[in-house]
């Protein structure tokens, strides 16, 4: 099988920037509906597709809980918003939620919201869920590089660019050029980028560093990242060496790089969340899935809702030159099956 996953309020919220300045904010809107509904047809005609996944973040947060700093620093950013400012927040939240409906009450694509957690860990949690398939995350995150495997890819609607563990490639499968190195662009080792950005942590999200200033190549007398990571899986005299170090924060408190260190794993690692988190997403997509065995619609009727939907936002371009494409995935119902849960008896059909 193979799945789009989509990086929902990633993908809409992101679009909304790539429209000129020029643009009124009904053009922004219609704008963030076209690329989201774009990218994941390019996708699908790219890559095929069995069946396409809306993941949502909940209400609520377990890593906020966990760690209060956790993206703090937007809450305080969106106190700062003009009128202007907020009165678009508002509108593009209104129709992101319409969009959702209708992906949810009208297709049969799978809408799935956990209240505490994160579309993020609803993608690792479905990944993990189907262990056999082949998945396409659908998002402009580069949190999601950790889970780039042999039957994982990503695309990044935003600059059009699918990346895998052999490159970046464009919508003709052409190799993406780095503009620094004039080579093939990649990511690099997917086990590496969770190390050094658990080591770093994440400015955007208020993930404080397990030991700011370290170096990634070390020197004759400290340890430096490239030297930790080697040591990894042994445990051995480098890795000790730069986890068991301390360091005094601002405030004149003591921290152990290897407490801080697990800490952002937690927070970062997206197979490192807690038991309960996992048990509840786990569950929530087990329920949708079921849940949606008894909604299945006909071709027919997907057809009729997408063209209106489309005529009520003025995505005539999408109508007119995609719909037959669009339809056929839109119309695609959960085939696959979860061991233990959903077996080969319990499969959905059209």
């Amino acid at each position: 099988m193979k799945y789009i996953l989509v990086d929902s309020m990633n993908l809409f919220f992101r679009a909304r920037h790539i429209a000129p300045r020029s643009a009124t904010l009904t053009d922004r809107v219609g704008l963030a509906m076209h690329i989201m509904i774009a990218a994941t047809n390019k996708i699908a005609k790219l890559e095929g597709v069995d069946h396409v996944v809306f993941a949502l973040d909940g209400h609520k947060n377990w890593r906020k809980e966990f760690y209060p700093p956790y993206k703090k620093q937007r809450a305080d950013e969106r106190q700062k918003r003009t009128e202007s400012e907020i009165e678009e927040d508002e509108l593009f939240f209104e129709v992101f939620d319409d969009f959702i409906e209708y992906f949810d009450k009208k297709t049969n694509c799978s809408v799935i919201q956990v209240d505490i957690a994160e579309a993020d860990d609803i993608i690792s949690r479905w990944i993990n869920l189907h262990p056999d398939d082949h998945h396409i995350i659908l998002s402009s995150d580069t949190d999601f590089y950790q889970l780039i495997s042999d039957n994982v890819h990503m695309y990044n609607g935003i600059t059009k660019e699918l990346i895998t563990l052999e490159g970046n490639f464009d919508d003709n499968m052409n190799p993406v050029i780095d503009k620094k190195t004039h080579e093939h662009k990649k990511i690099g080792d997917p086990k590496w980028i969770l190390f050094e950005k658990c080591m770093r942590g994440d400015r955007s999200d208020n993930v404080f560093s397990a030991f700011p200033g370290v170096r990634k190549k070390g020197s004759k007398n400290k340890t430096g990242l490239l030297e930790a990571f080697a040591d990894m899986d042994k445990k051995g005299f480098n890795w000790n060496n730069l986890m068991l170090q301390r360091w005094i924060d601002h405030n004149d408190e003591e921290h152990r790089v290897l407490d801080d260190y697990e800490r952002n794993c937690t927070l970062i690692d997206l197979s490192k969340q807690p038991q309960y988190v996992k048990d509840q997403v786990d569950k929530g997509i087990i329920d949708v899935l079921l849940l949606n065995k008894l909604k299945s619609l006909s071709t027919k009727d997907i057809a009729f809702h997408f063209m209106k939907f489309c005529g009520q936002h003025d995505l005539f371009n999408l109508a007119e030159k995609n719909s037959d494409e669009i339809i056929k995935w839109l119309s695609k119902p959960y085939q696959g099956y979860i061991v233990g849960v959903m077996n080969d008896q319990s499969k959905t059909s059209n």
